[in-house]
């Protein structure tokens, strides 16, 4: 039996959910409304100031749950882009995520959003909040396969950065900017292996991380003030130095939401951080494996470049992503739990 929309109040909305790494991405495809705004970035806030009531209902049980994360595709004002995306999750809005950039770039090429594929790959141009990514997807006799895509400029904002963390006490920490700042601490540090300790302990540490970072350490990007905020915190295993062995890492953002994946734009600012450090050249590929499914993606830098005063690199990511279904979520009036809620 083919299945029908039940007895519904206003518009269905329309999804295909995929995965990279583990970490989901629902991309939203039907039944938002306009989305306004001269910009990715002012489209961005609008969002965030207008419809964040169907981030919730999307991305919130019952139709999704803690750590669920989403793509909506947008008009984009650049020209050479063949789509604009905001993507969000349990707190809000990011302006970069790379798991969403692997996914939607198949996604864009299955659903002909480019208009002639090309072999053995189609370059795909996603404008995101943060400004355009180039996304390069495997084709071959009609199917798509692995993506890599080129970030935009990421570069080392502050090195061996003291701050006091509840709990913990004087924590030294890294900050980098893949797109997204994350701040970097060894897990060791807390006694903890990003591979084997228990979740909630990995989560209460890099949520403790975020709040001093967040309170203590004035971050600024030379683009937009939009971008200058810390979106989470990364731990580390501490193998930064180069190596043909994977080495591991588990993100934590937004809201204490886990990524399942090595985490795109974090292994963009990792590998920025390291080239910065000298402990990486350019063009020397690594492994970077999540500590949470064991899923890997490869990073290396390809160029340098400058970011207002800093010295960038861009940086090259690679991974696979996979479709996982379609859905079309309606909404009850009579429904009180109809707007979602989170459940930690």
């Amino acid at each position: 039996m083919e299945p029908q929309l039940p007895p519904h109040e206003g518009v269905a909305l329309s999804v295909v959910d995929m995965h990279t790494g583990g970490e989901p991405l629902r991309i939203i495809v039907a039944g938002y409304p306009e989305v306004k705004g001269d910009g990715v970035l002012s489209k961005r806030r609008y969002a965030r100031e207008h419809l964040d009531h169907l981030r919730k209902v999307l991305m919130y049980e019952p139709r999704g749950h803690y750590d669920m994360y989403g793509a909506l595709i947008v008009d984009s004002e650049v020209p050479e882009a063949d789509l604009g995306v905001l993507f969000m999750h349990n707190e809000g809005y990011s302006t970069m995520c790379g798991h969403a950039v692997i996914a939607l770039g198949r996604f864009a090429v299955d659903y002909k959003l480019v208009k002639e594929p090309r072999s053995p790959e189609t370059q795909v141009n996603i404008h995101c909040p943060c400004g355009l990514v180039k996304a390069f997807v495997e084709y071959s006799a009609g199917r798509t396969g692995a993506v890599r895509f080129r970030s935009v400029p990421a570069f080392a904002f502050a090195t061996d950065v003291t701050v006091a963390v509840e709990g913990f006490g004087e924590v030294t920490v890294d900050v980098s900017y893949g797109g997204a700042f994350y701040a970097f601490v060894d897990a060791q540090r807390f006694g903890l292996d990003v591979n084997r300790s228990r979740t909630r302990d990995l989560v209460d540490a890099a949520t403790a991380v975020t709040r001093a970072v967040k309170s203590q350490v004035k971050l600024h990007h030379p683009v937009s003030d939009d971008l200058a905020f810390l979106y989470g915190t990364i731990l580390t295993d501490g193998r930064d130095t180069f190596s043909p062995e994977p080495t591991a890492n588990i993100c934590v953002f937004a809201e204490a939401q886990v990524d399942r994946s090595p985490t795109g734009s974090g292994v963009t600012a990792r590998v920025a951080l390291q080239y910065h450090k000298g402990l990486i050249q350019l063009n020397q590929s690594r492994t970077f494996q999540s500590g949470a499914t064991g899923s890997q993606f490869t990073g290396k830098a390809v160029e340098e470049t400058r970011c207002g005063d800093f010295r960038a690199v861009v940086v090259e990511v690679a991974g696979r992503a996979f479709y996982t279904g379609v859905s079309r979520f309606v909404q009850e009036p009579d429904d009180k739990l109809t707007h979602g809620f989170l459940l930690k």
